[in-house]
């Protein structure tokens, strides 16, 4: 890396500036001292072969690119540093934030670090691997990282370059690796041995690695690495028979974000008409060689997630397009071959400007922001000072096709990039390439592209909307978009990173989001099918598909799209029960998708509404208005035959209100939703009158009955539920922040729990909590029920949700942060599918809640006359204000992983009241971030929640030093009190 830093500068880089320049390259410092030198300079005069020192005009200090062989030498400096370790204490924890290049290893020291081999299979088999540092993104799982690597290790018996490392994951599994598995490496001593390029094994007797600061960041080794896999002797398949192997190695392929075990036989029973063999979900290793396996749930085996095993094809990349191309897109290519490509941006979520569209295949657009717009518009400015001067300004005389260009625009002041697309005798046709429109414009107006214009990508690129691909060239699926979208700036899902990359747009700029996909779509619905919406209308035959929580209905009454749909949906069945395939399993689920599920035994049309991960989702049944969660696996695609038909049909569900009613939507209490839903669902003979409409919602306000008798209004359920005492509301309880707990000095086991018999309805007891606090003290080395001492000074890698102040925060522990996502998608299909049935509410009573379309553990703090309910959820440290309507028992199943929520303050400061200015400083510094807490003590109490500790915390984000917030937070208030 310094010879890199060195021959970019023909006349060499000052000693002074080595560092500054060997930073913006790698990321990092020159480690000399890592390497056992004083000082930098002693570093740089023992590598004659890389770097040449001499003194410049000025007597500063030069260093110059050598040439010869730096394996040497590199290998020279692995000996040493062997030697060159420092003393402290032994836990070092390294939860660095820093934005890191898509391939970590490729452009900093560590590129030179680390071999990977297969470990020696007489190392400990039950050696403990480090707990995972905080990633830059979503937690991941260490075991299926692991199990993955095994795979991989395994067809490199001679070890492994660690900088190919993520390329061949993301080659084998279609993801990345995460960032932070690499940093875990070399403490996964059970799966491989990280060895320097002398590849010699680990020797017991070489002292452990120990650094000043327990969270010191360690700087990367300068001699390569390399790395192999323990050798392992998976489960054997011969009990397995091929066929079933074959058509389950089809099935994980669908689901690249993995596959519950559980759903395994449902999910081969619909697709292959046969059923998958009863013993294959209690011997998942007879699965080992077409997926990996993980279990994000050890308690209960069968909630494993299965992740396909990808065989690339080695041939897939031997045919090119060479032969097909054109004399225009050779000439395009061989112009811009200077130019680096676009790099799509690494956020889920990027702002873009739409150009135009004239292809829902292959829409225009221009990425907005660092890196992207604002370097365009640097480049323009730039353009237009270079250009200002006359000297700069050589005319393109001969321009030629797919030739680039600086063009004069319009306005005569911007200077912008171009392409030649064509040549006519004084004027020439250009595609302003960062831009994304095109222009016929005078010759005169064209200059010479100076070779400093070509670094940076052209910035007008292409993608692709996902829905829409069989109807990309429809005329009103164009023109409903170019309404929406064209010209404005909104919100794109990345779904597939591609060349030309799928995605899904939003407008964000209303109140509520508008899915433009989902909108093109309904461009193309035939709208004389709709159902009918006319006032003083009356309808016989209504059938009640869904009533509501908050009041809301929803009914098909008979028309010709009715009809329609019926007849379509029964073709529907045929099609897909005569079908043995895979090809319709849905792999790539997404917001405003249509799809198909079933709806009381047969196959319905959805939409699917939100995504909970990768695994679970929010469906609405259009047809009937009944929404569900379920898994990805119950999903399945549109048959092609029937597209147009299904796509082309409005949804049948007229969404509805009562009319005259004494409390609006939305205040319904539960006995009122209930009494409707008994006197409706099941009814065969309902009838309607549409009193009021309102259009552009499509929704009615309606008369309902449940006979043929609708002309007297004095006679519909409005006017019965109107008279009836089912408004009433429920009495106060007391609110109340904490129940009764034991002394805080108690000598309780820090490790265990005491159950608690919360009642539930004066029958049922509640689930029992859980028994271990791993979220506190089990993600650590001490096995349960290690007193506390053992534990003082231990580390942990953290997320903070909640700041008041200092003296009370609360926190999560990252290790387990994979577990709770998929538990909580484990409750959203559970509790979506239960019936809605009033729940007993009491103070104090753990129980589940659903807050914003998902399901969380909460704790009943207090119920209030409107119906609210006080709650605190025990996952994430919020208190929050739901509906009794959805609160739900906590069944014993989500009672496995222990509540997350760590109430804490911050230990190394004096108890004190806290002003708002302290309390802003320091949620500013930890709210929603990632740090190291270092445990100091444990304030006990009887319920896990009202459990307290007493940590430090520390930012590691930093390269040159680490943060203690208690070091922060002296120093403010010192300076507050010295100005006060």
């Amino acid at each position: 890396m310094v010879r890199a830093v060195l021959q970019s500068s023909k006349s060499g880089v000052s000693l002074s500036n080595l560092q500054v320049e060997y930073k913006d390259l790698t990321g990092e410092l020159i480690p000399y001292k890592q390497l056992g030198y004083a000082t930098l300079d002693a570093l740089l005069h023992s590598m004659p072969s890389v770097v040449k020192l001499d003194k410049g005009q000025s007597g500063e200090v030069m260093c110059h690119a050598t040439t010869g062989n730096e394996m040497t030498h590199i290998t020279k400096l692995a000996a040493r540093q062997c030697t060159a370790k420092r003393t402290g204490r032994p836990q070092v924890v390294n939860c660095q934030m820093r934005v890191k290049p898509a391939a970590p290893l490729v452009l900093n020291a560590a590129a030179f670090m680390l071999l990977i081999f297969l470990a020696p299979s007489n190392l400990n088999e039950n050696t403990t691997p480090a707990k995972p540092k905080l990633p830059h993104s979503a937690p991941y799982s260490p075991k299926l990282v692991q199990s993955r690597l095994k795979e991989v290790l395994n067809k490199h018996s001679n070890g492994l370059w660690v900088s190919k490392l993520p390329q061949l994951y993301r080659e084998h599994y279609k993801q990345d690796l995460p960032n932070e598995a690499l940093k875990d490496l070399e403490h996964w001593t059970h799966i491989c041995t990280v060895k320097t390029s002398q590849i010699t094994p680990h020797s017991a007797a070489t002292p452990p690695t120990h650094d000043k600061s327990p969270f010191h960041h360690k700087k990367p080794q300068t001699q390569r690495s390399f790395a192999t896999s323990k050798s392992s002797t998976p489960a054997s398949p011969k009990d397995l028979p091929p066929d079933v192997k074959q058509k389950l190695g089809e099935l994980l392929l669908k689901y690249s974000s993995g596959l519950w075990a559980h759903a395994l036989p449902k999910l081969y029973q619909d697709t292959y008409k046969c059923k998958l063999p009863e013993f294959v979900l209690d011997h998942l290793t007879l699965l080992s060689d077409i997926c990996t396996i993980d279990y994000p749930m050890p308690d209960n085996p069968k909630r494993a997630i299965l992740y396909a095993k990808v065989v690339e094809d080695e041939n897939r990349n031997q045919s090119g397009l060479a032969g097909s191309e054109t004399k225009e897109t050779v000439e395009r290519r061989l112009s811009s071959q200077m130019v680096p490509p676009l790099v799509i941006p690494r956020e889920e979520y990027p702002s873009v400007l739409v150009v135009e569209a004239s292809d829902a295949n292959s829409v225009i657009l221009r990425y907005i922001g660092e890196g992207y717009s604002k370097v365009q518009e640097k480049l323009e400015d730039e353009m237009r000072e270079f250009y200002g001067q006359d000297i700069n300004k050589v005319a393109l005389n001969s321009p030629l096709p797919g030739q680039l260009t600086a063009v004069r625009a319009e306005e005569e002041e911007e200077i912008l990039r171009a392409q030649v697309c064509e040549v006519m005798a004084d004027k020439v046709k250009v595609y302003y390439v960062d831009h994304g429109f095109s222009e016929v414009i005078s010759k005169s107006k064209l200059f010479e592209l100076h070779e400093k214009f070509y670094r940076l990508p052209f910035q007008a690129t292409r993608c692709k909307l996902a829905g829409l691909e069989s109807f990309s060239q429809e005329q009103a699926v164009l023109k409903r978009f170019e309404s929406m979208a064209t010209g404005k700036i909104l919100l794109a899902e990345i779904l597939e990173r591609k060349e030309v990359p799928l995605m899904v747009l939003y407008d964000t700029s209303q109140d509520d989001d508008i899915n433009i996909n989902a909108a093109c779509m309904k461009a193309l619905q035939d709208k004389s099918l709709e159902s009918p919406l006319k006032v003083n209308s009356a309808y016989m035959n209504v059938n009640v598909t869904s009533v509501c929580s908050d009041g809301t209905i929803y009914c098909q009454v008979p028309s010709r799209g009715l009809t329609k749909l019926n007849g379509i949906l029964e073709k529907t069945e045929n099609y897909l029960h005569s079908q043995v395939t895979s090809e319709l399993l849905v792999s790539r689920p997404f917001c405003g998708k249509n799809c198909l599920a079933r709806y009381k035994g047969k196959w319905s049309r959805v939409e699917i509404t939100n995504l909970h991960g990768s695994r679970v989702l929010d469906i609405l049944f259009v047809d009937v208005g009944v929404q569900a969660s379920v898994e990805v696996t119950e999903l399945r695609e549109i048959p092609p035959p029937l597209l147009c038909d299904l796509i082309s049909t409005p949804a049948q569900a007229l969404k509805c209100y009562l009319a005259d009613l004494p409390v609006s939507v939305g205040s319904w209490t539960p006995d009122a939703v209930q009494w409707l839903r008994d006197t409706v669902l099941h009814c065969s003979d309902c009838s309607l009158k549409i009193a009021k409409v309102d259009e552009p919602k499509r929704l009615a306000h309606v008369y309902l009955f449940t006979s043929k008798n609708f002309h007297d209004t004095s006679c519909s359920l409005n006017q019965q539920l109107a008279d009836s005492n089912l408004w009433n509301q429920q009495k106060d309880v007391f609110l109340s922040s904490r129940g009764p707990s034991k002394s805080l000095n108690a000598p309780t086991n820090p490790a265990t729990i005491q159950t608690s018999n919360l009642s539930t309805d004066g029958q049922d007891k509640a689930p029992h909590t859980p028994k271990r606090m791993s979220s506190l003290l089990g993600s650590q080395s001490a096995p349960p029920g290690s007193p506390p001492e053992q534990l003082i000074g231990q580390n942990m890698d953290v997320f903070v949700t909640v700041v008041c102040h200092p003296g009370h925060f609360v926190l999560q522990p990252w290790q387990d942060m994979y577990k709770l996502v998929d538990l909580m998608g484990e409750m959203i299909l559970h509790y979506n599918k239960m019936e809605e049935k009033p729940l007993k509410v009491e103070k104090n009573q753990v129980c589940a809640a659903k807050l914003e379309n998902n399901w969380y553990r909460v704790l009943v703090k207090g119920v209030l006359t409107n119906g609210l309910v006080s709650v605190f959820q025990l996952d994430y440290g919020k208190h929050e204000l739901v509906s009794c309507t959805q609160l739900r028992p906590l069944t014993q199943e989500f009672c496995q992983l222990p509540f997350q929520a760590i109430t804490a303050q911050l230990a190394g400061l004096k108890p004190r009241q806290w002003s708002e200015e302290a309390s802003i400083v320091f949620r500013n510094h930890v709210e929603k971030k990632p740090l190291v807490a270092q445990l100091e003590s444990v304030q006990e109490a009887s319920q896990p929640w009202d459990r307290k500790v007493v940590i430090y915390l520390v930012d590691t984000s930093q390269e040159e030093r680490d943060i203690w917030l208690h070091d922060i937070m002296a120093e403010f208030t010192d300076e507050m009190s010295n100005t006060a």
